[in-house]
């Protein structure tokens, strides 16, 4: 019998009792390494007194990890239905500790989600952060993040994001200006919040093993981002990105075109790629 670093079953037998194969259709990939998921809740920072909210735990890898590190709560979503028995075994090895929410990601109000569960501690005056901890699914990750970087209130109902995403993804979450994965999620999460690469995770980490390397990635909000509309920004980086190798005067020829870029004072035969945060607000601010 294999050792484990908080008392309950290791997480393979976990998967074999209750069955739990990854699903390819729910972009499952299982991680079973009790180092990685620990160096993962490590990089959220101090969960002494947070609320964590996690996506897609699965058989609870991480969640378990996320508990044994201190988290004073996690609330956990969960759209597969056949994981949920054995969340409910971390859930009674924690008291109190973990709540886990079957339904689809997608289709959640986490803002709501996060002044509940601070409403929900008892007697406590006052609440500890939240902050979002996920091995997300594959195929709704990306959505996901441009989501929480999209929301209304900032700033956010969280004080920090720590992800995995394929490595690509996560590239393109920290790229600079002038860099090939530089777009509109670089333009959003460098535009409010600072993203970090934390670390590389293997394929062979996982059950099933991806055919690419993934990456963990921290992004911490900024209290002043720079004054834009969040929906107009979103369509300006649409439109600026949609067709990257053409000329902006082209590319955001539906929002203005060249008398758009006058306004803002940027260069019409640029290309997306080469416009900076602050360019990309000013452009916003001129629509």
């Amino acid at each position: 019998m294999s050792m484990s670093i908080d008392g309950l079953p290791p997480l393979r037998d976990v998967i074999e009792r209750h069955g739990l194969q990854a699903k390819k259709a729910l972009g499952q990939n299982f991680l079973l390494d009790l180092n990685l998921t620990g160096k993962i809740a490590r990089s959220a920072g101090d969960l002494t007194n947070a609320t964590v909210i996690e996506v897609g735990p699965g058989p609870g890898g991480l969640t378990r990890a996320l508990l044994s590190n201190g988290a004073r709560r996690v609330v956990a979503i969960e759209r597969d239905e056949r994981c949920l028995a054995a969340l409910a075994e971390v859930s009674a090895h924690y008291p109190g500790r973990l709540e886990v929410i079957s339904g689809d990601a997608l289709k959640t109000d986490f803002a709501a989600l996060a002044s509940e569960a601070a409403a929900d501690v008892v007697g406590q005056v006052g609440h500890g952060p939240v902050r979002i901890v996920a091995n997300l699914p594959y195929n709704v990750g990306t959505e996901l993040l441009v989501r929480w970087l999209t929301v209304a209130d900032w700033p956010p109902f969280y004080a920090s994001m720590t992800l995995m995403f394929q490595r690509e993804v996560a590239q393109r979450i920290v790229a600079a200006p002038d860099s090939d994965a530089y777009g509109r999620l670089g333009v959003l999460a460098g535009w409010r919040t600072q993203a970090r690469m934390a670390f590389d995770v293997p394929p062979q980490a996982f059950t099933p093993p991806p055919k690419v390397t993934s990456s963990v990635v921290h992004l911490e909000p900024r209290t002043t981002p720079l004054p834009a509309d969040v929906k107009k920004l979103g369509r300006v980086t649409e439109a600026a990105f949609g067709q990257r190798r053409k000329m902006l005067r082209q590319s955001v020829k539906s929002l203005g075109g060249e008398a758009l870029l006058e306004r803002a004072g940027i260069d019409p035969t640029r290309r997306a790629e080469t416009l900076s945060v602050e360019e990309f607000v000013r452009l916003t601010n001129a629509v």
